[in-house]
């Protein structure tokens, strides 16, 4: 496939009581879903970087955060 790949699955492993709870634990619900999309299209240069904090800050998502299994 051409361009990048970029994982958007994971397996549950007991971590969280609902799937919301689940998918925000492992950053793969719409929020960091959107997040990705636009962190990618800032490295291929089809948006500015500019925007991709802009739409990081309107999505809640702090892109500094440690990675939650790390935590």
């Amino acid at each position: 496939l051409p361009g990048r790949l970029v994982a958007l699955g994971t397996d549950g492993f007991g971590r969280s009581d609902t799937r919301e709870a689940l998918r925000r634990f492992f950053e793969i619900d719409a929020e960091h879903l959107a997040a990705a999309t636009m962190s990618a299209l800032c490295q291929q240069g089809q948006i500015t970087a500019g925007a991709a904090t802009s739409a990081f800050q309107q999505l809640g998502i702090d892109p500094e955060a440690v990675d939650p299994w790390r935590r």
